[in-house]
């Protein structure tokens, strides 16, 4: 994994590195106004009572989808984004062994119900994705920031990336990609957060890090 000057990352669990000034104690209530702003929830929180809506379009509570059994949960900035689709790959081959240990496999981001079915299918992804377009989620978890407009345009016009009509939202506003890991009380043992979108944790690297939250 790379680490560099711009770093904002968070390994929270025993034994794990904690990077001084960059996890949030309190319940975030505020879209952070860049990447590097974003204050993650930490180690000992517990996952936050907010509704995402499933394939269906559908409310679902997240607590109730991770109450009872130990969780897996991965934000990603949406299917148009290169990165985010390796790592979506990347996590269904680290499913079977999460499952094995008795995890779920939890993947939100901003993108739309009908969105996220596209890429399920396109990817033959067979873990859950549900969609955080409201981004109610990535706020609770202290994970959301607002992307200039600027960028906006840039990914609009040059990219033919359309974020409003991925999300059907206007509210231009995605989440660093974050993982977290939390056990059968909802409470976060492990977490991992950066606003660099180019650096995600391995699927190897999210399992050894499921197994020593088991085994402690």
């Amino acid at each position: 994994m790379t680490l560099n000057g711009r770093l904002l990352m968070f390994l929270v669990g025993p034994g794990l590195l904690v990077a001084a000034g960059c996890a949030e104690t309190a319940m975030p209530s505020t879209v952070a106004p860049t990447a590097e702003q974003v204050r993650p929830l930490a180690q000992g929180r517990t996952v936050p009572n907010v509704t995402v809506r499933d394939l269906q379009g559908q409310a679902v509570s997240l607590q109730d989808l991770t109450a009872g059994q130990p969780t897996v949960l991965f934000f990603y900035r949406g299917g148009w984004c290169p990165y985010c689709n390796r790592q979506l790959a990347d996590m269904q081959m680290a499913e079977q062994p999460l499952k094995d240990m008795g995890y779920q496999l939890l993947a939100l981001s901003p993108d739309r119900p009908e969105m996220l079915r596209a890429s399920l299918d396109k990817q033959h992804l067979t873990y859950t994705l549900l969609s955080d377009s409201d981004m109610a989620a990535a706020k609770a978890f202290g994970v959301a920031f607002q992307l200039p407009e600027s960028l906006v345009s840039l990914y609009h016009d040059k990219y033919k990336i359309d974020l409003e009509g991925d999300s059907g939202r206007d509210h231009h506003q995605l989440p660093v990609p974050s993982v977290f890991i939390t056990d059968t009380e909802g409470t976060i043992r492990w977490a991992h957060s950066n606003p660099d979108y180019k650096v995600r944790p391995t699927a190897k690297e999210v399992i050894q890090q499921a197994q020593a939250a088991l085994n402690n």
